[in-house]
């Protein structure tokens, strides 16, 4: 989903940040951890909320990924997209930063990119599709509008693989004084028809699964309108790992 402009000085912050680090600060960093690479690939596709943005925002990914490594699970994300912020390593892992997050994006935009990312990176196993629909929405467009690209872009992933595994959101609400009456209206009926979708796109051999990220979800979970704070990064990763269990290997 969307930020504002006053997040955008942040990342030119952190970038100039980053840049002056020395090579000697990268090479101890590189020594500290090795890489948690392994067997099943994941895409966490979608917008800001996969993106992240430290220190502005959480993503869930960094979560999500500690709790793989805390099951010992073999696992590689995968992306054209490396997040620029820095993540502390977990059980002399580093953070693996592959991801498919794209701030501000709409599903039609997704749609028209999603083919040429999957040619670009490593074939996912699974793909974690976030929010699908939300910034959409955010930005005033109809159902009609949102639903065929949502179905176009799972459509393109198994395609490429007809084997993959999707877990789609249900998502999360934004901050309760920031959904009015037209807003709360549209992401309720998303969320309803994610069900459908997920039904109707599963295959013989590629299971479209909805993971209900709006249930339990609060306004103590966000740090501005829309985004993850560390708690609701937490909470988003969760659900992803009780869904993901069955198909991680070890």
């Amino acid at each position: 989903m969307k930020y504002s402009n006053l997040s955008l000085i942040y990342c030119l912050f952190i970038i100039l940040l980053l840049g002056c680090k020395s090579s000697e600060e990268t090479e101890l960093e590189t020594e500290a951890c090795v890489s948690s690479e392994g067997k099943v690939t994941i895409m966490p596709l979608g917008a800001s909320r996969v993106q992240g943005f430290r220190p502005v925002f959480e993503s869930y990914r960094y979560a999500l990924w500690k709790e793989i490594i805390n099951g010992d699970w073999s696992v590689d994300f995968v992306g054209t997209q490396k997040d620029i912020a820095l993540y502390d390593s977990h059980q002399n892992y580093c953070f693996d930063y592959d991801h498919e997050g794209h701030s501000g994006w709409t599903s039609a935009q997704i749609n028209n990119q999603i083919g040429n990312w999957l040619n670009q990176t490593e074939t996912p196993d699974i793909v974690l599709f976030s929010s699908p629909g939300g910034n959409d929405a955010l930005q005033g467009a109809s159902l009609e509008s949102i639903l065929p690209n949502i179905n176009a872009i799972i459509d393109k992933i198994q395609t490429h693989n007809p084997n993959v595994t999707i877990l789609i959101e249900q998502l999360a609400p934004a901050k309760s004084s920031f959904m009015n009456e037209e807003l709360t209206a549209i992401f309720e009926q998303i969320q309803t028809d994610i069900l459908e979708i997920a039904h109707n796109q599963t295959t013989a051999t590629s299971k479209v699964i909805p993971v209900d990220m709006a249930t339990g979800f609060s306004d103590d979970f966000l740090a501005d309108n829309v985004h993850y704070n560390t708690a609701g990064a937490q909470f988003i990763a969760e659900k992803y790992y009780d869904k993901l269990i069955p198909y991680l290997e070890k």
